[in-house]
């Protein structure tokens, strides 16, 4: 079942940090050698930071839907869905976690998709948009 994330994968502030870091031992690993190194860091993608009081509601509905021991608000930060901090910056959200059972993480070449989850994952999305948009 969902597992909401409330947190923000790494701030901006963390980006500046690890920016220096990096530039720093690169840097110094050159020295070592005797040699010079300039450090090329792009930020392709913003941080993804996840709105609370979306996760709050959106966890509110898995709890009803699934019950309370089935939803985690407090999953730790993850370096994942980096594209979907594009999407968190134009419209406020967070980023769920749908539970699928006993697998490996999507992307990885042990994932097996439990099809099962499907259906429950449509009718939870469709509730969200039931409790957020009432149509009566």
């Amino acid at each position: 079942m969902p597992v909401i994330n409330r947190t923000a994968d790494f701030a901006d502030d963390m980006r500046v940090m690890a920016e220096a870091q990096l530039t720093g031992i690169v840097q110094h690993q050159a020295r070592v050698f005797g040699m010079e190194a300039v450090m090329r860091y792009e930020r392709a993608y913003t941080p993804r930071i996840n709105d609370a009081g979306r996760g709050r509601f959106a966890a509110d509905v898995a709890r009803k839907m699934f019950g309370a021991n089935r939803v985690n608000e407090d999953a730790r930060p993850v370096m994942a869905a980096e594209d979907f901090s594009c999407m968190l910056n134009a419209r406020a959200g967070p980023y769920l976690f749908p539970g699928q059972g006993d697998t490996a993480m999507c992307h990885h070449p042990a994932s097996d998709f439990n099809d099962g989850i499907a259906p429950v994952g449509a009718s939870f999305f469709a509730r969200l948009i039931e409790r957020a948009l009432p149509l009566g």
